[in-house]
């Protein structure tokens, strides 16, 4: 579910990748800027001063951009001892050039400064999400902790009853299979890879701390949270708001999963008073729990639509999934992908080399080359999947010129939310429209606590893991997690946000963080928390400016111009502007809500809690 944004400001101001060095010519064209770009320190600062020194770092920004983004593209496209070499040494750059930028920006804090100045003062002093400090090898010794981290992520692979297993093949057993000793074996067999990222990631996480100090952070997770145009702390406090509003459904849903879990597998697996093993639930990580539908699956009701058998009737490959995202888009006024994203996109798996196969969207030069990368399977999963990927895209374009500064979503939540809303309107009365479902087979209301269980075994199953990701690495941050407490916290917080365990006792050099992409791949997670949220909050004003009166599942603004309209303009700021002024401009109000997602499950929420008013829920 990882989705990467790889455009030259994501690159050197949010690291949405571990992006790194270049060949020596490069590097000597670097270097020229970077005598141009610093500053007189020996006089006050001026206004003039400033508006130079912002100029001379969106050029440098830019064409070191692209050159890592690029570098970046082939290293996940062909992962090699020296596609990571490569990507290693960009980074060295990439890190050194932000935290100087960051460190140069501090010179002008006492300035008074129009606010778009500001702004964009305050986005270099942020810097890297992963900065390096100024002491000379650390930006080398960051880029090439990461790069490692990455690359054993992406090779790793475990032997189970004489094969070797990938990622992919593993996870389709996890997806598949109901017999509880292999997935408990196929669960640990993964998490075999992890344990040597332990040391890299503690020793990344020392210098990453010495860089965000410089910069005047206590630490990286102060560093993280202050990019939510609000105090840090008021942050947590607003994540902590939002969970609160939309605990009592997931809570009623994991009562609901846990006695079908138990009638499945019996007390001895599946105690009732105890959080449920994390390899019972159709997912390698426990986030999405939509591969065992069947164990919840409303009696009685009438069945939804199975998209992966509908898209392998109609002979559906991979290429066709894309065009058929793209069209919801142009649908709506958007222009159509441009002819090079069809050219230079990795869209199936290659047979004959190692890929990074998680999905991903990425702006190679922060205009028009952008692309996909994903091993596309013919599913729903992946269905719903590419119209994520292409929001990611679509967003890309529609702030292309946008100052380099402000490409990007209005908060990182935003980025992942705006596919994700395009995807509610995944609804059977779509499906129709494009010819996918035949108008007789639309499923009546009778359907819905079907379709809407089914959504919510992702959907509202994946909040308390979104949330609890970052605040495990905000605490090892912090230090409240030490390495020898890593996985004893991770399950910590496991069990406090989601009610899950393992399903065997972990051994004290186990790394369970790092089995998941997203650690050793250095992504911050908490926008897919936000976009959980968004998404939602989203899909209700898109159906309100369009006039829906149904549920709000039922909602598809597939082919509406009008929202689309609005929702462009929304696009197109991009980062210019605090991400409230972003919401408003879309949905009429400035603070993020979970009560569109309350609305949206509300007929399952009611159902839920009959169902589980003689059980005894919670963990």
């Amino acid at each position: 579910m990882k989705h990467l944004l790889s455009s030259a400001v994501s690159l050197l101001t949010l690291s949405f990748v571990a992006c790194q060095q270049a060949p020596e010519s490069h590097s000597e064209n670097v270097s020229k800027m970077v005598e141009a770009a610093t500053p007189d320190t020996s006089a006050a600062p001026t206004q003039q001063e400033a508006k130079e020194f912002l100029e001379a770092a969106a050029v440098e920004i830019e064409t070191l951009g692209e050159y890592a983004a690029r570098v970046a593209w082939v290293k996940a496209n062909f992962i090699t001892q020296d596609t990571n070499w490569l990507e290693s040494k960009v980074g060295e750059d990439v890190a050194l050039l932000s935290t100087r930028l960051a460190n140069q920006a501090k010179r002008f804090n006492g300035l008074q400064l129009p606010e778009d100045m500001r702004r964009k003062m305050d986005g270099l002093k942020r810097g890297s999400n992963f900065p390096a400090p100024e002491r000379k090898g650390a930006a080398k010794e960051l880029a090439e902790i990461m790069t490692r981290l990455d690359s054993r992520y992406g090779t790793g692979k475990f032997d189970y009853n004489g094969d070797t297993l990938n990622l992919g093949q593993a996870s389709d057993i996890i997806a598949t299979s109901d017999d509880p000793e292999e997935l408990r074996a196929v669960w640990e067999g993964w998490r075999t890879v992890s344990p040597a990222m332990k040391g890299d990631y503690a020793d990344m996480v020392k210098i990453i701390n010495e860089g965000a100090s410089e910069l005047g952070y206590a630490d990286a997770g102060a560093l993280w949270r202050s990019g939510y145009d609000m105090d840090a702390d008021d942050f947590v406090a607003e994540t902590d708001r939002i969970w609160g509003q939309v605990k009592p459904l997931y809570d009623q849903l994991h009562c609901a999963v846990r006695a079908g879990l138990n009638e499945k597998y019996g007390d001895e697996v599946v105690p009732l008073d105890e959080p449920i093993r994390a390899d019972l639930l159709g997912n390698m990580w426990g986030q999405s729990w939509g591969n065992i539908y069947d164990v919840v699956k409303p009696e009685g009701a009438a069945p939804g639509v199975d998209t992966t058998k509908l898209l392998k009737e109609k002979e559906y490959d991979a290429l066709k999934m894309v065009k058929t995202a793209e069209k919801f888009f142009t649908s709506m006024g958007f222009d159509p992908l441009p002819e090079t994203f069809y050219e230079r996109s990795l869209i199936t798996k290659p047979e004959d080399r190692e890929v990074v196969c998680h999905a991903s969207a990425w702006n190679i030069d922060s205009k028009d080359d952008i692309r996909i990368k994903m091993c596309t399977k013919v599913n729903a999963e992946d269905f719903s999947t590419v119209h994520h990927e292409l929001g990611h895209n679509f967003y890309q374009r529609a702030y292309k010129n946008q100052p380099v500064f402000y490409q990007g979503g209005a908060n990182d939540g935003f980025h992942e939310a705006i596919g994700d809303m395009i995807a509610l309107s995944i609804t059977p009365e779509y499906l129709v429209k494009i010819g996918l479902l035949d108008k007789a087979d639309v499923p009546g209301e009778d359907a819905d606590l079907a379709l809407l269980m089914r959504q919510a075994m992702d959907k509202v199953a994946f909040l308390p893991f979104g949330l609890m990701v970052d605040q495990w690495r905000w605490k090892v941050f912090s230090g409240d997690y030490t390495p020898a407490q890593y996985n004893e916290g991770w399950w910590e917080l496991r069990d406090k946000y989601q009610g899950l365990k393992a399903p065997s006792e972990r051994s004290a050099d186990a790394f369970d963080p790092g089995a998941k992409y997203h650690i050793p791949g250095n992504t911050p997670y908490m926008r897919y928390f936000l976009a959980h949220i968004l998404q939602f909050q989203f899909h209700k004003a898109a159906c309100d400016a369009a006039g829906f009166e149904g549920p709000l599942h039922r909602c598809s603004v597939y082919g509406n111009k009008v929202v689309g309209e609005k929702f462009n303009d929304m696009l197109e700021m991009g980062q210019s502007k605090p991400w409230p002024d972003a919401l408003e401009a879309f949905t009429g109000t400035r603070e993020m809500d979970g009560s569109a997602i309350l609305e949206y499950f509300a007929p399952l929420q009611a159902y839920l809690e009959e169902q589980n008013k003689d059980r005894t829920c919670g963990w």
